[in-house]
């Protein structure tokens, strides 16, 4: 991914010390493949221009390789993921593990043993509050980064973002964080429900979508997707509320 960017405005983003507003997906569908398969992959920025400098360059470079796996990329189309209006339902997967940590002087507030001298990732036992409240404090930073300033972020306003929070799994992953260094972190799948109150957690939402959630999302982590044909619009919402066929 980063190879697409190399001779470009974006090449110093990749050792930026803040949040880039890029992500992407791992490969799908998973599975077996056999050669001449075809595979997909998203790719997701704030910054449109960013999308269209990896697009540049997977047409002048189209191998893309993950792992030891090689292949080519044949075409690349744009799509433009929302929400939806308020008072649209919906259902938002995570396609990578999402990493949440908690920094050291919030380990007291939660009751959680320190894990040596650092951040703690977050696990199911560690309760959901500090999960939402990282998540949420994350976005806030992407929001003062990558939306005017007179618009408030997410800590700005109440309510969760994601009114349902469905833990798929937990699972441990080696992770180069930086040039030859790899760490064992530990990240967390979810499905996420979701109803938008008003136009500025719409905003929220879809910053999500763009940018990612959690940490590490130029590695891929945190990437977020809505589910196909989970959107309800209003007016199906309210109709559903109130039992109407």
């Amino acid at each position: 991914m980063w190879r697409t960017l190399e001779g470009t405005k974006f090449t110093d983003l990749h050792d930026a010390n803040r949040p880039i507003g890029l992500c992407f997906s791992n490969i799908f569908p998973w599975g077996d493949i056999s050669e001449g398969e075809q595979r997909n992959v998203l790719v997701s920025a704030t910054d449109p221009d960013l999308l269209r400098a990896v697009s540049a360059g997977l047409a002048q470079d189209p191998e893309f390789n993950v792992g030891e796996m090689s292949f080519e990329v044949t075409d690349v189309t744009p799509v433009s993921p929302d929400v939806g209006e308020p008072g649209t339902r919906g259902t938002i997967e995570s396609g990578t593990g999402l990493l949440v940590r908690i920094p050291p002087w919030r380990l007291d507030d939660y009751g959680i043993e320190p894990d040596g001298d650092g951040a703690v990732f977050w696990r199911p036992e560690h309760s959901m509050d500090p999960l939402q409240t990282q998540i949420q404090q994350n976005l806030d930073k992407k929001h003062d980064l990558f939306c005017p300033d007179e618009l408030p972020g997410p800590t700005d306003r109440e309510g969760n973002l994601f009114s349902e929070y469905e833990l798929i799994k937990t699972f441990a992953l080696p992770l180069e964080v930086t040039q030859g260094e790899e760490r064992t972190v530990v990240l967390s799948k979810w499905r996420f429900e979701y109803e938008v109150r008003d136009d500025d957690h719409r905003r929220h939402l879809n910053l999500a979508l763009d940018a990612g959630l959690g940490e590490r999302n130029a590695l891929g982590l945190g990437f977020i997707n809505i589910e196909q044909d989970s959107k309800v619009g209003p007016r199906e919402a309210l109709q559903a509320q109130e039992g109407v066929q």
